[in-house]
């Protein structure tokens, strides 16, 4: 598959550079047309094909790729099918159910045993619900929200309302942050507190470095099936080896249909009306959402912001010290503002 790159100025409002890729998965680039105002909250919008994979062999050794790293948590779980609007949806449910609940989200063409895997401590105070993200080479269903709409929001919200969850905590990295913060826009009544790590939508890094050191090895690695070019791709996004990120990202990238569609920047005037307690996590290295300015960002827009951390030592994808410091910002064990 070849990567859909379009060119537009970087003087424009709406920044034209579009990276979003999973917890320690996979990445896409493209520049896109400036983002368009949110559509009506009542009318979320919803892409769906036959199929987001190239074939059912395909699929299967994806699924498989998920069943080898969830048995290689070694934790006891459930799984819920929580049906909704947008199609079923698979979570994993892990931790004592008398333990306050919170839901942990995944980042693009990523799986929920991948962000248990980097948050193991969460379960030892907190009943988790792990979503495997709608349209993501998971066990949910292959509906893939339109990302310029509140439909990841709403759907979300009926997760939640489903597995009858109330005061929940969110976590989500990178696409589940914007996965969490288009919740708290659709509805944040249920919501307790957010963290958002490295999250897409509220900035974007840039696109002729992002082109250069990020577009064009996917795209040489899709056009040749040559690995050094998934190494110099993960090289660049993720601050630690990590080999099932490299076999999964290898066979993600020619198995499963990628998401090119643009990323909406969380507007100020739509971001002043969350009153949930956010915490916001950037890392100072990150070539997607770059951290020092995502925290000034956060800062002017949101009212209820927390918390800001900037990760000094840390790309987009965050090493094992980095994420037990995250862990600790959702236990409440945490330092002084940065």
């Amino acid at each position: 598959m070849a990567l859909q790159v379009a060119f537009q100025s970087m003087h424009m409002k709406h920044t034209p550079y579009v990276v979003i890729f999973s917890l320690e998965l996979l990445i896409w680039h493209r520049f896109a047309k400036s983002t368009e105002s949110f559509k009506s909250f009542h009318c979320p919008q919803v892409n769906t094909m036959a199929s987001l994979y190239t074939s059912q062999e395909a699929k299967r050794e994806i699924e498989d790729l998920y069943k080898e790293k969830l048995a290689s948590l070694g934790i006891p779980y459930e799984v819920y099918k929580v049906e909704t609007s947008y199609g079923q949806t698979n979570v994993l449910a892990t931790g004592d159910p008398n333990h306050p609940p919170l839901a942990l989200v995944h980042g693009a063409n990523g799986c929920a045993p991948v962000a248990l895997e980097v948050y193991p401590h969460l379960a030892d105070h907190y009943r988790v619900f792990a979503v495997d993200v709608i349209g993501e080479p998971n066990l949910s269903a292959e509906t893939r929200p339109d990302k310029k709409d509140n439909a990841y929001g709403y759907w979300l919200n009926e997760v939640i309302r489903q597995l009858a969850l109330d005061n929940v905590t969110l976590v989500g990295f990178s696409l589940g942050g914007l996965v969490i913060w288009k919740t708290l826009l659709a509805d944040e009544s249920n919501i307790k507190e957010a963290f958002l790590t490295a999250p897409a939508g509220i900035v974007n890094g840039n696109p002729l470095k992002g082109l250069r050191k990020v577009v064009i090895p996917v795209k040489r690695y899709m056009n040749t099936h040559n690995t050094k070019y998934i190494d110099q791709f993960l090289n660049e996004v993720f601050t630690e080896p990590d080999d099932f990120a490299h076999r999964f990202t290898g066979k993600v990238m020619l198995n499963f249909h990628l998401d090119f569609s643009s990323i909406p920047t969380i507007k100020k005037a739509e971001a002043k009306h969350i009153a949930t307690p956010l915490t916001v996590v950037g890392a100072k290295h990150d070539i997607m959402f770059p951290g020092e300015k995502m925290i000034k960002r956060a800062r002017k827009i949101f009212p209820s912001l927390r918390q800001a951390v900037l990760l000094e030592d840390a790309k987009h994808v965050q090493p094992r010290e980095d994420n037990e410091k995250v862990e600790a910002m959702v236990l409440h064990r945490d330092g002084q503002d940065n």
